[in-house]
């Protein structure tokens, strides 16, 4: 389709973004039509979120290259250009939720813009508008409802039910699965097919790339800043859209390890923990094995208390109530990540910004953190040997910034993450806990923390991975521990192991196959 027709909503023309040694985007040219759903697709660095920066005026005009149309005129947002771009009809849902958890959904939709009347908020109509949004998009909501008693999904369509109540023409949504269940993600589908009817134009970005299948009419693929393609959906398959996107051929997507388990270095026996807050039980009775040289993937659903089983084992989150852990046969109390790390254990936690990195700091700074001890004399820190240490994992990680001396909040998200494993790997640990490690992150940066993961475990590291994606944990697990409610329902050889098996326990359902075992308490060695 040539620039210019009617039918497009969008255009951009040669823009071009750079960064202090940095060129972010190159000459990207390409359209958006009327009511479509686009997909924006490419690797963390591919220039996804600059570009979406710039159209919802973060970046105002003058600070690129190239033009940007918008129906049919040119969009030049100036500097505090946000508003502006929200006056235009752009809106942005981003990955971390911009809301306030303490005030009601309607308070949340209307914030900065309440109905006032003679200098007061009317809260009927306040309330009585956010009913009528709410059902002409099919939100399933009640509009008085407070965010923070609500589930991840319900303040997901909080957000975009904000988003359209400014009479949004084109909808930007930056990885809107990633913290949704399955049931949730099926209903924002619904949502996005209800938007479009609408008119609505939305810009789709995921990392999941069924998603593009199942939502899109049109995908852009972003490598390296540049253009590779746009095209219809129905002209691409997975395959093509990979080799797209990482500019080589992905023959395999879980790179085959050889993987040697030996002995027994960590047993979990009957293990009950509470949440300290609320003295909820949240680990109920767990018990397994972990090997040398394995990798043991652990599944569930949403809330079965994947996490809160090894934060719980990692010192920082639960207070155990019954069981044991052993390590090495010797029976262990870990009261917090210090003490964690004496004994070997790191964990990279499933919220990398929150829980895994000091954003503000550098990546220098970030990887060295935990390990200050190796470079620490006195009262003083050798700043060269922190330096290349630190040089060294982020060159055997592929972490891709201008120099260790940049701030970590201004890495893509995948090269976040390699500084998140970099600074735990420098602590040399015989265990390592891998929470969701790939979540949020591209299919090449996903293959490079494979890889990792496979010469880890090659060099006897044991090896924990939670992951939320069935594919995943079935194709680098050695084994998989599926919980449910709180509880090991079972474990499955990755040999046996079947995405309807691991559901089936998933779920509490009965499985009346063999292959599955469930999980028994662990003994201890030598008895």
């Amino acid at each position: 389709m040539a620039i210019g027709t009617n039918d497009n909503i969008l255009e951009f023309r040669n823009v071009t973004k750079r960064f202090a040694g940095v060129t972010a985007l190159s000459d990207v040219s390409f359209e958006i039509q009327r009511g479509e759903i686009h997909g924006l697709c490419g690797e963390n660095g591919a220039g996804k979120s600059t570009l979406m920066k710039i159209l919802a005026g973060v970046y105002p005009a003058g600070t690129y290259e190239g033009t940007v149309l918008y129906d049919g005129r040119e969009l030049k947002l100036e500097n505090s250009s946000i508003r502006q771009a929200a006056d235009e009809g752009i809106a942005i849902v981003y990955q971390e939720l911009t809301l306030v958890p303490s005030m009601t959904v309607g308070e949340n939709i209307y914030l900065g813009k309440e109905p006032v009347e003679h200098g007061v908020i009317n809260w009927d109509k306040l309330y009585a508008d956010t009913k009528q949004l709410l059902e002409q998009y099919n939100l399933d909501i009640s509009a008085q409802a407070t965010l923070g008693d609500l589930g991840v999904g319900k303040m997901q369509m909080t957000e975009i039910a904000k988003a359209i109540s400014e009479n949004a023409r084109v909808l930007i949504l930056d990885e809107p699965t990633s913290a949704l269940t399955e049931a949730e993600v099926d209903k924002l589908m619904e949502i996005l097919e209800t938007l479009k009817a609408h008119g609505v134009t939305c810009i789709y970005i995921t990392h999941k790339l069924e998603e593009f299948f199942h939502i899109t009419d049109t995908i852009t693929v972003l490598r390296d800043g540049k253009v590779i393609t746009s095209q219809p959906t129905e002209d691409l398959d997975r395959e093509m859209l990979v080799n797209h996107m990482v500019g080589r051929e992905m023959k395999e997507r879980f790179p085959q390890g050889n993987h040697k388990a030996g002995k027994v270095v960590l047993e979990v026996d009957d293990l009950h923990a509470v949440d300290p807050r609320t003295e909820r039980e949240v680990v109920r009775g767990v018990s397994f094995e972990l090997r040398e040289g394995e990798i043991l993937g652990i599944a569930g659903l949403m809330g079965s208390g994947r996490t809160e089983l090894v934060t719980t084992i990692f010192g920082e989150y639960g207070k155990i109530t019954r069981g044991a852990v052993r390590l090495d046969g010797k029976p262990i109390v870990v009261k917090n990540s210090k003490q964690a790390m004496e004994y070997g254990i790191s964990l990279v936690p499933e919220d990398r910004k929150t829980h895994g990195l000091v954003l503000i700091q550098s990546v220098l700074k970030n990887i060295s953190l935990p390990n200050l001890g190796r470079f620490s004399s006195m009262f003083s820190i050798n700043n060269d040997a922190e330096l290349k240490e630190s040089m060294s994992y982020a060159h055997s990680l592929s972490i891709k910034a201008p120099n260790l001396h940049v701030p970590v909040e201004s890495l893509s998200g995948g090269n976040q993450q390699k500084v998140v494993i970099s600074k735990w790997l420098m602590s040399e640990p015989h265990i390592l806990i891998l929470d969701d490690p790939t979540r949020g992150i591209d299919v090449g940066a996903k293959y490079e923390i494979y890889k990792l993961m496979n010469e880890l475990a090659a060099q006897g590291i044991a090896i924990i991975m939670i992951s939320s994606e069935l594919e995943e944990v079935m194709g680098m697990s050695d084994r998989i521990m599926v919980m449910h409610e709180g509880r090991a329902a079972g474990i499955i050889d990755a040999a046996d192991a079947t995405q309807e098996k691991i559901m089936a326990l998933a779920t509490g359902t009965v499985v009346k196959e063999k292959p599955v075992i469930p999980a028994e308490p662990a003994k201890a060695i030598g008895k």
